[in-house]
């Protein structure tokens, strides 16, 4: 039996990685076990789960509440087995504008891949400030905590 991603190197494996994610499709989601490792750790602002399963379903949820989910890698970088992506996802018609840009740290593995992902992007501007009353409350939030002449004012 071979091993996905046996003799890769990082940067060609985190060029497979992209390929995958950026045609990631919800009746797909078989495609991830050749990205991830069996026992890799997701995480992001909602979920912290271990394992190719839990991974596939964090992903069938995110299809399943933004139809048409897809990423976009904007920028991308490999230093040894640390890779750093900068990503925008974004939802068909049935979420008009939704629109989330973050970034993640991968951790690759001997075998090109994926132990360990972290995702960063922010919740409360990207999500809660669409939501009509907590996106009052969120922005009045941000505007009391920002700096006197922020642009975030």
């Amino acid at each position: 039996m071979s091993v996905p991603g046996r003799g890769l190197n990082n940067a060609a494996a985190l060029e497979r990685y992209v390929g995958v994610m950026e045609n990631l499709r919800a009746d797909h989601l078989g495609a991830l076990e050749t990205v991830y490792a069996n026992g890799a750790r997701f995480v992001d602002p909602f979920n912290e789960v271990r394992g190719i399963e839990a991974i596939q379903a964090v992903f069938a949820h995110g299809f399943a509440q933004c139809p048409g989910m897809r990423f976009l890698v904007q920028a991308r970088a490999v230093d040894g087995d640390c890779a750093l992506l900068r990503w925008r996802m974004q939802c068909d018609t049935s979420s008009p504008g939704l629109s989330i840009e973050g970034m993640s740290e991968l951790k690759l593995g001997g075998d090109g891949r994926v132990v360990e992902h972290v995702d960063y992007w922010d919740p409360a501007r990207q999500l809660y400030e669409r939501v009509p009353v907590l996106g009052w409350l969120m922005r009045r939030i941000r505007a009391r905590l920002a700096a006197p002449d922020s642009p975030s004012r």
